[in-house]
């Protein structure tokens, strides 16, 4: 079952913007971290960006530092990923994903995936 919601993608030019959302789906997640995965064809699915249960602590991948922020709102349930200063490497099917409590880069560590959503980042 699709637990968790993405949207927000979609087709932009190099250096524009674009803010991802996550939101649940029958169940809340403010005890879990939530984290940020993306796919590009031909490539493994690559960690972007996580932030934990209580927005104590977030990671990120170095290829998006200084670009990317995750952010959280437990009231609203939602989770976000504010993408700046897009390229055209950023773009892939990105997935949001939650798992218990902290962060941590490995895909297989997550336990509730959505459905992804496509970002294309024009040259």
């Amino acid at each position: 079952q699709v637990q968790l919601v993405e949207s927000g993608g979609g087709l932009v030019q190099a250096g524009d913007s674009l803010r991802l959302s996550c939101a649940p789906s029958g169940r809340t997640f403010s005890g879990h971290a939530m984290g940020w995965f993306r796919q590009a064809p031909g490539k493994e699915r690559e960690f972007v960006a996580a932030v934990s249960w209580n927005s104590r602590n977030t990671a990120y991948a170095d290829s998006v530092k200084g670009r990317f922020t995750i952010s959280r709102d437990n009231g609203k349930n939602t989770v976000n990923l504010q993408m700046n200063s897009l390229k055209p490497e950023d773009t892939a099917v990105y997935y949001c994903a939650a798992r218990i409590l902290y962060v941590s880069r490995a895909p297989d560590e997550y336990n509730f995936w959505g459905q992804g959503t496509q970002v294309t980042v024009s040259s």
